[in-house]
């Protein structure tokens, strides 16, 4: 596909909705009236063509966001077909980070459901201008109005039907659009055939009452036509659009279609939509970022002659081809064969191929300019959310914060063959997902996964055994316990001698030891003067306290949030080495914390729930009898949000517990806050070995 579409015709637009409210589907038709495929894939055959991993296809939802490139009306539209299942947010959360613009499905049976409610404030937060459309007209119980409310309830949105149905359930037959005063039916099964014809009789009267609806709800945007609405002078379709796609943009209205998709009908429209209503690339402000030689905040306009500024936002393990990075082009131009500056890390790439990405196919092109979305080949040390910049005019754009991972698992492989496969898919998986996390256990050597949700980790394993073919043995879900001390230690002297045959072991070291900060880890301060230890043998006692706190004394637990200073010590001329001051470190650092009356620590998580007033009682009950600490609540829309500290032994389970006290209505988000010291009766459950609480 040629590079040379004014910027005014670019749109890189997202598909976000709930898990099941059929993105991927109305992807496809997208795919295909556009002429990027030439037959229509279905989710429930698993012939897809954004959702491409076997994964995927078995269980018929998207996991990974993948990006395909199309043209409609001499309009290239880059578009994301993103995940619906609360466990993949983060995949959501980096692709609305460079989107312009979303399409938000829902099923017209369902209107607006929890994930929809999630996706919609995440896009609120980076400011994406949103269309709308009402999918799955034709199913029983269909209902277009009564899902418009529930995205004005619900959502405090202000949505404006521009379409409105021809029949629901399975008498839908085509809609009605009510700019022009039209009816669009689609004649034969795949939707390629499109008549537009006058509203017929039956309709015309319900037609004029939305029509006086929606001219209404316009002239409320934009003042001119206030005037010209309430001069009663008529409104032209030109001025509606424009005053819409001004709504649309400033966040003041949202668009609302209609269709159903698998029955390809009404997905033409939502792509004039597309074209007519969100932001092309010119419309978005000028992107911010720092300098960061002296940290001053820097902009980059959409421009291709400005210095290069582009976010990657997404890594891929192409089995095929090797490493991909999907970025985001800001500002400037990007060339096959030149040399980048990683502003994020202050290290030069060098950029081989770059890639037109549709789904898993892709076709070479030479450059990328501003507004633009495509892969590189090959980058040495660019991740997610790293900047590319020109080396002569750095800058470093925000980047993509991500939620720690809540939940972890032991993992062993079958056989050593599989131990060296194993590390190498888990540090591929690791590079693709910030929010999957690996780690080895001290104490029992087992390799250890964290990541977001259950689901999570099951597909990443899944993922394992497919792709890189590695047989495993996996553990139980559990909480990841530390220790600490809660007393201050004043005094702990330890002397490590050793005598042997020719030289000795001499290490002589004092320590003082107090509880620290929450989440300040171990901090090692040295206030020895005079000399007493010579400096080259300081950083190996710091070295010592640092190994000796990767497992604690009541279980073995990582140690947090202590302070160490060392305060006195001696050495010998001949005797003392690196070798025996480390040891001398870390015999102290283990005598301390038995002195320092040594707890277990459980890891909190912030948790935020979002519910319908009505079901305020249950959920409060509930999370009161997790040991939540309520925070505060507040009203957001027409919703209540109930702020909350609760350990995170008592949140398995909750979203299932969650959705059937509201009915699937609640959602919740949780993110790790801080650690705090574990109850008695239950650090004595854990240290039996209960790892229930």
């Amino acid at each position: 596909m040629a590079n040379d579409y004014p910027l005014e015709k670019v749109r890189n637009i997202g598909i976000i909705a709930h898990i099941d409210a059929g993105k991927t589907t109305t992807t496809e038709r997208v795919l295909f009236y556009t002429g990027k495929t030439h037959r229509i894939g279905s989710v429930d055959d698993g012939t897809t063509v954004t959702d491409w991993m076997e994964q995927e296809r078995e269980r018929g939802i998207t996991i990974v966001s993948a990006a395909v490139t199309a043209e409609w009306q001499g309009h290239k539209i880059n578009l994301i077909d993103t995940p619906g299942h609360i466990d993949f947010t983060a995949e959501v959360q980096r692709c609305l980070r460079v989107l312009d613009g979303g399409v938000v499905v829902f099923d017209a049976v369902q209107g607006v459901e929890p994930q929809s409610e999630t996706v919609w404030r995440q896009a609120d937060r980076y400011g994406v201008p949103r269309i709308c459309f009402i999918n799955k007209m034709d199913r029983t119980g269909a209902d277009f109005y009564k899902s418009v409310q529930s995205i004005r309830e619900r959502l405090g949105a202000n949505p404006i039907p521009v379409q409105m149905p021809v029949g629901q359930e399975s008498s839908f037959r085509g809609v009605v659009d009510l700019i022009d005063s039209q009816a669009i039916f689609w004649l034969d099964d795949v939707g390629r055939k499109v008549e537009t014809v006058s509203v017929p009789a039956e309709l015309q009267a319900a037609v004029a009452e939305a029509r006086t609806k929606l001219v209404e709800a316009v002239a409320e945007l934009d003042d001119d036509l206030t005037v010209k609405y309430l001069e009663g002078e008529t409104i032209t379709p030109d001025e509606l659009r424009q005053a819409l796609r001004k709504g649309t943009l400033a966040g003041k209205c949202n668009p609302v279609f209609c269709g159903a998709a698998l029955k390809n009908k009404g997905v033409q429209p939502v792509l004039d939509g597309v074209v007519t209503y969100l932001p092309s690339p010119l419309d978005i402000p000028a992107v911010k970022g720092t300098d960061p030689d002296d940290e001053e905040i820097v902009e980059r306009p959409t421009d291709p002659k400005a210095p290069l500024a582009a976010l990657v936002f997404k890594i891929v393990s192409d089995p095929y081809v090797g490493r991909l990075a999907y970025f985001r082009v800001y500002s400037g131009r990007l060339s096959a064969g030149s040399s980048v500056l990683n502003s994020t890390k202050g290290k030069k790439e060098r950029i081989s191929r770059l890639i037109r990405m549709y789904a898993d196919r892709r076709e070479e092109i030479e450059y990328v300019e501003a507004g633009d979305i495509a892969a590189v080949l090959a980058l040495k040390d660019t991740f997610t959310g790293e900047t590319l910049t020109d080396a002569n005019k750095p800058v470093v754009l925000e980047t993509i914060s991500f939620p720690d991972p809540v939940i972890e698992l032991a993992v062993e492989p079958k056989t050593t063959a599989d131990q060296e496969k194993m590390s190498e898919a888990l540090r591929k998986l690791s590079e693709e997902d910030p929010t999957f996390h690996v780690r080895s256990d001290e104490a029992t050597g087992q390799t250890i996964i964290a990541g977001m949700g259950e689901l999570h980790l099951e597909v990443l394993l899944d993922r394992m055994l497919r792709e890189f073919r590695v047989q495993a043995n996996v553990g139980r879900p559990r909480v990841a316990y530390k220790e600490s001390i809660t007393r201050p230690v004043a005094k702990v002297d330890l002397k490590y001698a050793k005598q042997t045959g020719g030289h000795g072991q001499y290490g002589h070291v004092v320590l003082a030891m107090e509880p620290g900060e929450p989440g300040s880890g171990i901090v090692f301060e040295n206030k020895i003067i005079g000399g007493a230890i010579p400096k080259e043998f300081i950083n190996p006692i710091e070295k010592g306290v640092r190994e000796a706190s990767e497992s604690g004394v009541i279980g073995g637990y990582p140690v947090v949030d202590i302070k160490v200073t060392l305060i006195d010590g001696s050495s010998h001329d001949v005797d003392s080495s690196e070798m025996a001051f480390k040891i001398a470190g870390s015999m102290a650092f283990k005598e301390g914390m038995q002195k320092g009356a040594p707890v277990l620590q459980e890891p909190v998580m912030k948790v935020e729930v979002i519910v319908p007033e009505e079901y305020m009682g249950d959920v409060l009950g509930d999370l009161s009898s997790r040991r939540a600490a309520i925070e505060g609540m507040e009203a957001r829309a027409n919703a209540q949000v109930i702020r909350s500290m609760v350990p995170l032994a008592e949140m398995f389970g909750y979203a299932t517990d969650l959705r059937s006290k509201t009915q699937g209505r609640g959602v919740y988000t949780m993110e790790f806050h801080h650690y705090q010291q574990l109850p008695a009766h239950m650090a004595e459950e854990v240290m039996k070995g209960s790892n229930k609480k």
